[in-house]
Formats: structure tokens, C-alpha cells, sequence
């Protein structure tokens, strides 16, 4: 019993002094592997440092290079480990991490799904996507101008002051509406004017709005028109089509849009043309004699 015991004393003793013997033998080149390390994020941190001063500021796409600078910058970590491990002797360990890092992320995607799938929308986001920074867009219900883009969300502003953040795996999924892709879109309004009235001289006034009007878009692309709508109860609604320039949406498709809304009511009461309003119709069943009616001199009031 007392071999058996002094013999596994010195089987681990033995044990020890080896693996400090190693350790001693490897301790340099841990060390530089250490060194290799610390060099290789001050690298990084550098070249990034470099990159987002001097590209970052002046790219028109900032996700994008959001995108590339924290790609070269994890790059180069990667690459700094990997080259401090070998150096240090220990490319096993290399190997048995990487595959740890692997079964991690799968482990890791499972429990972060949400958030691994915005992140995976925005890297492709930041090489396709169907909108810029200041544009005018709707995604779903939400409406705004574009203020910022990010890997996990798309930051709307909208005309009313509020800021939504939308996920990017709504941006892939769900409708965009952008508009100002190209710089131009199609309002319209509607007019009514009273039968009476002439329609052909209703629309040439209506066109001289439209063709003095310097905020709208004037080109042989972009047409502006006006037709004969509907015939409604009491007025012939006449449709106007007119292009603007959406750059400044705001400006643009809702200023300029009331503007020539008055302009055109102006022009049109000056030239004689009836505008009324909706006219309601009071049918009287049975034996009229026996309901009596005063009209008053103001004739929008009518009792009974």
C-alpha cells in the first residue's frame, strides 16, 4: 500500500515537472504570441481610426462603410489571434476554438433569433437595399424621410416629428415605397365646378395654373393633365395630375399641392365659375299642403 502510494506521489510530481519544464519551454513564445495579439488590435484599431476619418465622412453610403470598417477591424483581430496562436505554438487550440466558436453561434443564433436577424438583414442591407439616407419612404404604414441606417433597424422621421425605428428584417419583408428613387412623383386634387359652367375653358385655366407654376416638374417624361372625373350631385369634378420634384417631399408634394389648390379656386371664381358645395335633396312624400315652410331672407336657413 505505501509503494503504491509513493509511487503515484512521484507519477504526479513527475507530472508537474514536466508540464513546468513545457510551460517554461513555451513561456517566449506565449509571450510573443501575447505581443502578437496586443499588436494586432492596436492595428486594427488603427487602420479604423484611419478609415473612418478619412472615408467614412465623406461616403454616400454610411451603412456601407459602417459595414467595411467594422469588417476590416474584426478581420484583422481574427487574423492577429490566429497568427498569435500558431506563434505560440498552439495550433490545436486554434482549431478546438474556432470550432467552439462555431457551435456558439449556431447556440447563440437560436437564442437571439430577432436580433441575428435583423443583424443578417442589415449586412444585406449595407449591399442591396431600395433607399438612401434623406429619401422618402413608406414601409408598412409608417411615413417619413430616412435619418439614419443602421444594422438592426432603419430610423424614419416623420412629418409630424416622430422617430420610428424600423427593423430591418421589415425592410426585406415587407413593401418599400420610396419617393424619391428618381426625384419625381404624381399628386392630384380634385375640382368641382357646376354644370352650367363651361369644361373646356375650366381646364385651359387650370392647365395655365399648372404650366406657370415654377415648383412643378415641366418635361416631356412627366406629363400634367386635367379630365372630366365624375358627375357627382351637384358639380362636375374635374381631376388635375401634376409632377413635382420629391427631393424636399414635404415642400414639394404638400406645399406646392395647397398652393395650386388656391390658385386654381381663385382663378376659376374670377372667371364667373359656379364652385358649390354639396347640395342635398329633401323629398316630401304625401300631402305637401300640410307642411308648412318660411324661407328667410337668408336662404341657407330653411324651417319648419
Amino acid at each position: 500500500m505505501t509503494l503504491n502510494l509513493q509511487s503515484a506521489t512521484e507519477m504526479i510530481t513527475n507530472s508537474v515537472e514536466n508540464y513546468y519544464e513545457k510551460l517554461l519551454t513555451l513561456l517566449p513564445r506565449i509571450t510573443l504570441g501575447i505581443l502578437v495579439v496586443v499588436a494586432g488590435v492596436l492595428i486594427a484599431n488603427l487602420l479604423t481610426s484611419i478609415y473612418r476619418k478619412r472615408i467614412l465622412k465623406k461616403a454616400e453610403d454610411p451603412l456601407m462603410a459602417r459595414f467595411l470598417a467594422q469588417a476590416i477591424k474584426t478581420i484583422l483581430v481574427i487574423i492577429a489571434i490566429l497568427l498569435a496562436l500558431q506563434v505560440a505554438g498552439l495550433s490545436g487550440v486554434a482549431t478546438g476554438i474556432l470550432t467552439a466558436a462555431g457551435g456558439a453561434a449556431i447556440i447563440l443564433g437560436f437564442a437571439f433569433q430577432d436580433i441575428g436577424k435583423n443583424f443578417l438583414a442589415g449586412i444585406i442591407l449595407a449591399f442591396n437595399r431600395p433607399f438612401n439616407v434623406n429619401d422618402t419612404i413608406k414601409i408598412d404604414s409608417h411615413f417619413g424621410k430616412v435619418k439614419a441606417l443602421n444594422f438592426r433597424y432603419a430610423h424614419i422621421k416623420t412629418f409630424d416629428g416622430r422617430d420610428i425605428y424600423v427593423p430591418n428584417s421589415d425592410v426585406l419583408t415587407k413593401p418599400v415605397e420610396n419617393y424619391t428613387a428618381d426625384g419625381f412623383f404624381r399628386r392630384d386634387f380634385v375640382v368641382g365646378i357646376g354644370y352650367e359652367n363651361d369644361i373646356d375653358l375650366a381646364k385651359q385655366i387650370i392647365i395655365d395654373i399648372l404650366e406657370n407654376n415654377e415648383y412643378i416638374v415641366h418635361d416631356e417624361e412627366h406629363e400634367n393633365f386635367v379630365f372630366e372625373d365624375e358627375l357627382a350631385a351637384s358639380t362636375v369634378n374635374l381631376k388635375v395630375y401634376f409632377w413635382v420634384n420629391t427631393f424636399d417631399y414635404r415642400k414639394s408634394a404638400i406645399v406646392v399641392r395647397g398652393g395650386l389648390i388656391r390658385s386654381v379656386k381663385e382663378a376659376l371664381e374670377k372667371e364667373g365659375f359656379n364652385l358649390p358645395a354639396d347640395i342635398k335633396e329633401l323629398k316630401l312624400y304625401g300631402n305637401e299642403e300640410d307642411i308648412p315652410l318660411r324661407v328667410r331672407k337668408d336662404t341657407s336657413d330653411i324651417e319648419r
